[in-house]
């Protein structure tokens, strides 16, 4: 156990000056010696670099509803919230080093390592006596046949034999890239939602390719029969994680979400953040709003951005005339772009993928930082979409539909 020197303490010993900061390492000191445990020196960054300041404090009043100039409002955060180098780090706590060395020992520590690149599977259950790849093939063949029934006999044979072919290279690329769990599982949890009346889609993009899928009962779409390429949907050549468009009912999606996590746990799945960020159009208004500026003035400028896909202020600005004539000529203008591109594109609020799900090998916490959102039960991973697949989870979608 370590006693470590408190933020909040610090941001008092900012505030109040010298006299506060002897008292508290003074006191630190004191505690220490009395539950004989070390000292550890903290420092909570809130933005990189001290010219960040104005910036951070316009995010804060931006996500609280505060205007920037109320004297009033609440002042949580300091100018000396960088990220310090360590020479000032060791200017700061000159008369307490050894807290200092405590940091750099409490960082040694740190060495969990998440390898990337590696696909991080859950685990198909199937029977000791066979392996999951073994069981794939079994089960491909089993529901081709299952299938291609209702054929007359000669037509049976002849057609079984073209579907095999096709059958046995897919399995053999399905096997390759490491993915028979991936297909058990779509399989698994689309086949119980037909047999408890779930309505599921019969499949659409490239999976709909796949004859393994539609053997399985994955997609309802004979892939022969349209001409369809497995390999558009897994490819050796083109290493990517497969990914199924799957449609379920809206209004019973969330009993096969259910049924997913009594199946592999529930410390095992959870659904995926999104993050909304701090378009063009949208950062003038907000920033203006903060600014204490009239709306009319802030409207007029927000409409001069071009509404087109990708759009930034520093595009904007280089396609518009009259909005970079404007910002060289007023103050306010100037001052609210510049405030307004230090802003662009950063975080402004989290969500949650509309259809995604994680299901993790073991504990999901292993793997990423979850929350769980207010007045909601839903567990959500605090990585994206792409982060998670960075790090080797597998997102199933669980799109829903009406129908």
């Amino acid at each position: 156990m370590v006693w470590v020197v408190s933020n909040r303490f610090y941001l008092e010993i900012q505030r109040n000056g010298r006299v506060d900061e002897e008292r508290f390492i003074r006191n630190s000191r004191l505690l220490a010696s009395q539950l004989k445990i070390p000292i550890v020196a903290t420092h909570a960054i809130q933005f990189l670099d001290a010219k960040d300041y104005k910036a951070h404090e316009a995010r804060v009043c931006i996500a609280e509803g505060y205007v920037l100039a109320d004297r009033r409002r609440p002042r949580v955060f300091t100018d000396q919230q960088y990220f310090k180098t360590q020479s000032e780090m060791q200017a700061l706590f000159a008369d307490i080093p050894e807290a200092l060395a405590n940091s750099v020992e409490i960082a040694k520590r740190c060495n969990l390592q998440l390898e990337l690149g590696i696909n991080r599977l859950p685990l198909f259950p199937v029977p000791d006596t066979i392996s999951i790849e073994a069981y794939l093939r079994n089960q491909a063949l089993s529901g081709l046949k299952q299938r291609l029934q209702g054929l007359p006999e000669n037509e049976f044979n002849d057609k079984l034999s073209i579907y095999q072919t096709r059958l046995n290279f897919e399995v053999d690329t399905i096997i390759q890239m490491g993915f028979a769990g991936y297909f058990l599982i779509v399989a698994d949890f689309i086949n119980w939602a037909k047999q408890n009346n779930i309505p599921v889609g019969p499949g659409r993009g490239s999976g709909a390719g796949s004859l393994v899928a539609y053997s399985l009962g994955v997609t309802d779409l004979d892939p022969l029969r349209y001409d369809l390429l497995f390999e558009r949907f897994l490819n050796p050549e083109r290493i990517s994680m497969p990914d199924f468009d799957i449609d379920f009912c809206q209004d019973r999606r969330e009993r096969v979400i259910e049924y997913v996590k009594k199946r592999y746990g529930i410390e095992s799945v959870s659904q995926i953040l999104t993050f909304g960020t701090m378009a063009a159009k949208a950062v003038i208004r907000d920033v203006g709003r903060v600014l204490d500026l009239p709306f009319n003035f802030v409207d007029q400028l927000a409409k001069l951005i071009p509404f087109e896909l990708g759009m930034t202020l520093k595009k904007a600005c280089a396609i518009e005339p009259q909005l970079e004539m404007r910002a060289r000529e007023e103050e306010d203008v100037r001052n609210l772009l510049e405030l307004a591109e230090s802003l662009e594109g950063i975080t402004r609020n989290v969500g949650m993928h509309a259809g995604g799900v994680l299901i993790a090998p073991g504990k999901i916490t292993d793997y990423c930082p979850i929350y769980c959102a207010e007045a909601s039960e839903s567990v959500v991973s605090q990585f994206d979409k792409d982060d998670v697949e960075k790090i080797g989870l597998v997102k199933f979608d669980f799109l829903g539909l009406k129908h």
